[in-house]
């Protein structure tokens, strides 16, 4: 930046200081959970960097900014305080100019600098947020999916995977490998694959259940479908879906009463 620029700016850090946090004070969100005291802290390291940047010249090289921004949005502050701060202190420092005894194409070319200075931080704060936005939802994706498809072990050898909404091929993906982990960690001799909680069972999803049913029975297992609904038993039989190459009950019930069976199992109630 032109360094009579600069030094107007550094001369002016009073005014600035007391104009920058007096607007961002009335801008502080309901949602952060941040005291007076640790807002205020923050509005001035805000400033400090911007007077830093404009004076030491760029300091995004080293991720001095990036840091800031991120340490702002992590604590539940909203992407809008960094522009709202950013745009308040570009108009604060340009009427500071302007009210200086300068020519009017001066002032043009002042505004323009200003603004060539700006762009780039406001770049980097919406694409700080992005990438962090994107690492949350993936991270939000990754537990919702492990927690989609749980095999939970319930008696000796039983082990039961309820599954509740639609089975797409990535879910359905996530069910084959939990099963075969399962099955090993566990020593399942019979899995029960709950599809009570299964909206709609169609060509695709029954698809991806018998291919899971003939994993588990590569691994010497059995696989029980049970919670077939009348509904669910009509669109199979209409829709031509041959599942009689392993059993399958109306209810989890049943399902585990056949369990026991196989793995030579009974519940004896005490006297």
């Amino acid at each position: 930046m032109n360094a009579a620029i600069i030094d107007i700016i550094l001369s002016k850090r009073n005014e600035i200081d007391e104009l920058w946090s007096r607007e961002l004070n009335a801008f502080k969100s309901e949602t952060s959970v941040m005291t007076p005291h640790m807002y205020n802290q923050l509005n001035k390291e805000f400033l400090s960097l911007l007077i830093h940047h404009i004076s030491q010249g760029d300091i995004s090289a080293d991720g001095t900014l990036e840091r800031f921004f991120d340490k702002v949005l992590r604590t539940n502050m909203p992407l809008e305080y960094l522009t709202q701060g950013l745009q308040t202190f570009r108009r604060i420092v340009l009427e500071i100019i302007i009210e200086e005894d300068i020519q009017k194409d001066t002032a043009i070319d002042i505004y323009r600098e200003v603004d060539r200075w700006m762009d780039p931080i406001l770049n980097s704060v919406v694409q700080n947020s992005s990438q962090i936005w994107e690492r949350t939802v993936s991270i939000q994706k990754s537990a919702l999916l492990e927690l989609s498809a749980p095999l939970i072990p319930v008696f000796q050898h039983i082990s039961v995977m309820p599954l509740i909404g639609t089975i797409d091929t990535e879910r359905a993906k996530l069910i084959m490998e939990n099963l075969l982990e399962g099955v090993i960690q566990y020593r399942s001799q019979v899995v029960l694959i709950d599809i009570t909680g299964v909206p709609v069972v169609d060509t695709m999803v029954a698809h991806h259940i018998i291919q899971a049913a003939d994993a588990v029975r590569l691994l010497g297992s059995t696989c029980i479908l049970v919670g077939i609904r009348p509904e669910i038993a009509q669109t199979i039989v209409s829709l031509g879906i041959d599942l009689s190459l392993f059993p399958t009950k109306s209810t989890l019930q049943k399902g585990m009463e056949r369990a026991l069976e196989i793995t030579n199992q009974q519940i004896v109630k005490d006297k």
